[in-house]
């Protein structure tokens, strides 16, 4: 049996901080570790919505992993998450699917983390 891992990205790049950088750039290596072995998933959520258009520049210093994994990993971004933070624009440019199964009340629907495990995915957290 193929194991199937979900890493979700919730740290927030405008924080400027090396702990949300330390966090996505650690989020990267771990799906594209599970990748070659099993199904990887990235899910950019929460504030972590706002990564795709941080990482598409080619000086940011996670830009290579990040390339190489939006090439490997399938990559998805929380709808409604996107519309909160102010990402959709960056979600949108960067060609990455947006998902709405959690239609949580007052939002136009987040990644369903229940809908992850459901199908048989390990999520992990950044």
């Amino acid at each position: 049996m193929t194991s199937k891992t979900a890493v979700v990205v919730l740290s927030d790049p405008a924080s400027g901080s090396e702990e949300a950088l330390g966090r996505v750039f650690n989020a990267l290596a771990t799906a594209w570790e599970f990748s070659q072995g099993g199904d990887a998933l990235v899910v950019f959520q929460g504030a972590g919505t706002r990564w795709p258009a941080v990482l598409a520049d080619p000086a940011h210093p996670a830009n290579e992993l990040y390339t190489a994994v939006k090439k490997q990993v399938a990559t998805v971004a929380s709808r409604g998450c996107a519309a909160v933070f102010g990402a959709t624009g960056g979600v949108e440019n960067e060609g990455i699917d947006q998902v709405s199964q959690n239609q949580a009340p007052g939002t136009d629907g987040v990644a369903s983390i229940r809908e992850l495990v459901r199908s048989g995915y390990s999520v992990l957290t950044f």
